[in-house]
């Protein structure tokens, strides 16, 4: 059985956080890093440390203490363009509890880190009060991600499913969904 410690992120998790966040973008998302989508990989302190009703989890295996896996939360809702208008009204900035990055590396899966890491996030946000949803969007290739996300919320809108016209650019395909706050 291997230990894990899951721990509010420090500056000194950031260079462990940021790598697990690069593989998962090669590897698990196809799409590499592209600037106006992961900014926050490369700054990960200036995007969850610094504000306050931010935050950046990282469980860090109990042997080495390297990060292995990661979660972010965040006060901005989803942007229109690229999402849907509707989809930007219905979670505004500053109401929404955004979930973002959780990333588990391939050999540390199936363990329920990313599970645990969520739990953690939305105590987080139930003890900040300001927070009236949580939301979240994943790409369905993702490994494990829509098992996950469907046994903990609903899916509001999914970008394959014909939706796509409403989004800007034509999408990208991610499923977007809510978890229940209370």
């Amino acid at each position: 059985m291997h230990d894990y410690r899951i721990r509010t992120a420090t500056e000194a998790d950031l260079d462990g956080a940021r790598a697990v966040m690069l593989d998962a973008v090669y590897r698990d998302f196809g799409t590499g890093y592209v600037p106006r989508w992961h900014a926050d990989i490369v700054d990960p302190g200036a995007f969850y440390l610094a504000p306050p009703r931010h935050t950046l989890l990282v469980a860090a295996d109990g042997t080495g203490g390297t990060v292995v896996a990661t979660a972010a939360l965040d006060a901005r809702g989803p942007a229109h363009p690229p999402n849907p208008r509707w989809l930007a009204e219905r979670y505004p900035s500053g109401e929404t509890a955004q979930l973002r990055r959780v990333c588990v590396r391939p050999e540390h899966r199936r363990r329920g880190l990313a599970r645990r890491l969520v739990g953690e996030l939305l105590e987080f946000a139930r003890a900040d009060g300001g927070y009236r949803s949580v939301y979240l969007h994943t790409h369905p290739h993702s490994p494990g991600a829509m098992d996950l996300w469907r046994s903990l919320g609903k899916v509001v809108c999914d970008e394959r499913d014909g939706r796509r016209e409403e989004v800007s650019g034509g999408g990208s395909g991610a499923v977007h969904f809510e978890i229940p706050l209370a």
